[in-house]
C-alpha cells in the first residue's frame, strides 16, 4: 500500500519531468503519452527563461516565501511564549480572538485587504505579499501548543531566578526546546507562500510577479506549449524539493512530536 501510494504521489512529477524533456511536436504526435525521458530539457528550461520574466518571479517568490517563514517562526514563538507561560490579564479571551480568525474564509478577507494595502501604498510591491503574512494565527496557536508541552514552568522559574529576562529566557531556553516544531513551521508557512497564486495574482502586476504568477502567463494563449510549461512547473518545485530534503528529519520528528505520550 505504501509503495502504491509513493508511486502515485510521485509520478505526477516524474511526468512533468518525461514531459519538459522532449520537444512538444513528440508529445502530440503519439496517442499515449511519453513515460521515458528526452533530450530537450536544458533546451526547454532555457526557452522558459527568454520566454518570460522567470528570474524575476523566482527571486521574487525566493524573497516572499523567506521572508514570511522566517518572521512567523520568530512573532508565532514570541506569542506562543507569551500565551502559553505568561500569566497577563486577558490573555485566554486575546487566544480565542486569535484563533477565531482561522474560521474566516481567505476570500472573505480579500477585498478589505485589497483596500488596505493600496492605502498604505503598498499595491504593486513586494510588500504587499509580505506584510499580511508576517504571522499567522494557526502558527501562534502551533507554537503555544508546543512550547505549554515541551517547555515545563520549572525551567522558566529557574532561568528567571539566575537573572535571565524575558527575552533571554525566550532565546536560550525557549527557542532550544522547540526547534524541531519551529522548522516544521517555517517548512510549512515556506511551501504555502511559494505555491500561494490568489493574492499574488491581485496584489502584483503580472511583469513584477512570482513563480506561479509566470507559471500562468506560460499555460496562457490560443496554443498551449506542454513542455515549455511544464519545464516552468519542473524548475519551480526544485526550489521547494531542496528546503524539504535539507529539513525531512526535523519535519518528521516535528509532525509526530506529541503523537506518543509515555
Amino acid at each position: 500500500m505504501l509503495a502504491a501510494v509513493t508511486a502515485a504521489s510521485v509520478f505526477p512529477l516524474y511526468w512533468s519531468f518525461v514531459v519538459a524533456s522532449h520537444d512538444d511536436n513528440s508529445v502530440l504526435a503519439g496517442t499515449t503519452p511519453p513515460l521515458v525521458p528526452g533530450g530537450h530539457l536544458i533546451e526547454n528550461i532555457q526557452r522558459v527563461f527568454e520566454l518570460s520574466a522567470f528570474w524575476q518571479a523566482l527571486g521574487n517568490s525566493l524573497i516572499v516565501a523567506s521572508t514570511t517563514a522566517v518572521s512567523n517562526v520568530l512573532l508565532s514563538s514570541l506569542a506562543g511564549f507569551a500565551f502559553a507561560k505568561l500569566r497577563f490579564r486577558g490573555r485566554g479571551p486575546l487566544l480565542v480572538c486569535v484563533v477565531v480568525t482561522v474560521m474566516v474564509p481567505t476570500q472573505l478577507g480579500i477585498i478589505p485587504l485589497y483596500m488596505l494595502v493600496t492605502d498604505m501604498g503598498m499595491y504593486g510591491r513586494l510588500s504587499a505579499l509580505i506584510v499580511p503574512a508576517l504571522v499567522s494565527a494557526v502558527g501562534v496557536f502551533w507554537m503555544r501548543q508546543a512550547i505549554e508541552e515541551n517547555i515545563p514552568d520549572e525551567l522558566i522559574e529557574a532561568a528567571r531566578m539566575d537573572g535571565a529576562g524575558l527575552l533571554r529566557t525566550y532565546w536560550h531556553v525557549v527557542v532550544p526546546g522547540v526547534r524541531t516544531t519551529a522548522t516544521v513551521l517555517g517548512m510549512f508557512t515556506f511551501m504555502f507562500a511559494w505555491n500561494d497564486y490568489f493574492w499574488p495574482l491581485i496584489a502584483l502586476p503580472p511583469e513584477n510577479g512570482t513563480v506561479q504568477i509566470a507559471l500562468n502567463q506560460l499555460a496562457a494563449g490560443y496554443y498551449t506549449d506542454y513542455t515549455l510549461m511544464l519545464s516552468g512547473v519542473v524548475v519551480s518545485v526544485l526550489p521547494v524539493l531542496v528546503v524539504f530534503t535539507v529539513l525531512a528529519r526535523r519535519i518528521v520528528s516535528g509532525v509526530m512530536a506529541g503523537a506518543v505520550k509515555g
